[in-house]
């Protein structure tokens, strides 16, 4: 349920309310956006009474939200959230950059693919150090040492880490990392889900092969009802029948996102193409869609990469297209003011 008030309502109306309202058991999440507050209220309300609350000359009206999902519902925050990290934020008409390579290997490859990004306008370091491989046989990542590297590069250029968390048992190691993604094979991992939501570090929840909207956004409800709602989405594609790429783009969970949820929204056009070559095009269907940001996959040597070489842009290929996303989100921006 949801309680639009008026215009400035009167301060001890309001805490009268929420005193009652937090007697009821409920959990109350304020929002105040540009012209209205709005409490959210999550719970058992099947036994509040609508036109009771109505009738308070604080409240504008009242509404039963039916979705499962509460925190991450926009109907309870109407405005976009956005999220800082360090000097770069994601969501409010911001075009972010997040890149580097698919799995950290040296200390010289890390190092010079985040310089290069930087230079091409990246203001996040991807990189992995714990990778989950279909194949037990695959390279799984350095793990800990490849944490270190990261936090190396991290301290040559300024930028902030994203990368992938495995397991429960590996978040002390997270110190320096800016923002922990959650991999798509570990969605409805509600365990792991759960203990990010008692910390405040950002997550980003890439979406499952085979979930759908309400199955992601619950995913980001158990971050958010942990007490931290800084959850960022992103869309990798999904698995259909096609098999020519890797995964298909779902280009249309941009815009049903934003009529959904207020969290930011990021696309990998790597993971879900499989092919550099179609990097760029998803890029651009992805800025023109209205995405928050990219996460794009740099490797300075993808033939001799050890993990998704063919997906990984050259430095010099990232450059070109980050100088066109950001042309092309600027020409949006100008044509909607």
């Amino acid at each position: 349920m949801i309680i639009v008030l008026k215009e400035k309502p009167n301060k001890s109306q309001l805490e009268s309310l929420l005193l009652w309202l937090e007697d009821k058991g409920l959990q109350v999440h304020i929002s105040e956006g540009t012209s209205r507050i709005i409490l959210g209220l999550v719970g058992d309300t099947a036994t509040l009474d609508t036109d009771l609350i109505s009738a308070l000359d604080i409240v504008d009206n009242v509404k039963r939200v039916q979705e499962p999902y509460k925190n991450a519902n926009r109907k309870f925050h109407p405005d976009d959230t956005v999220i800082t990290i360090g000097n770069t934020s994601i969501g409010g008409g911001n075009l972010t950059l997040m890149a580097g390579p698919c799995s950290v290997e040296t200390e010289e490859q890390i190092v010079a693919v985040a310089k290069a990004v930087k230079a091409s306008g990246a203001t996040m370091l991807r990189g992995g150090a714990f990778k989950p491989r279909t194949s037990p046989y695959a390279f799984q990542g350095l793990g800990d040492d490849g944490l270190r590297l990261l936090s190396l590069a991290k301290k040559e250029t300024g930028l902030p880490i994203v990368t992938e968390i495995m397991d429960i048992s590996q978040l002390p190691l997270f110190d320096d990392v800016d923002v922990i993604q959650v991999g798509a094979r570990n969605i409805q991992n509600f365990n792991l889900l759960k203990v990010l939501g008692t910390q405040d570090k950002p997550v980003m929840i890439k979406r499952g092969m085979s979930t759908t909207y309400e199955e992601w956004l619950m995913s980001a409800e158990y971050v958010m009802a942990g007490g931290n709602k800084n959850v960022i989405l992103c869309e990798r594609g999904i698995r259909t029948f096609e098999t020519y790429t890797r995964n298909t783009l779902d280009i249309s969970a941009i815009p049903v996102l934003r009529r959904l949820t207020h969290l930011p929204i990021v696309v990998d056009p790597s993971h879900s193409a499989g092919d550099a070559a179609l990097v760029a095009p998803l890029s651009n269907a992805a800025v023109g869609c209205g995405v928050d940001g990219l996460i794009i996959e740099v490797h300075n040597d993808p033939e001799h990469a050890l993990c998704d070489g063919k997906q990984s842009l050259r430095p010099e290929a990232f450059d070109k297209l980050a100088k066109r996303l950001f042309a092309l989100h600027q020409f949006i921006k100008a044509q909607e003011d």
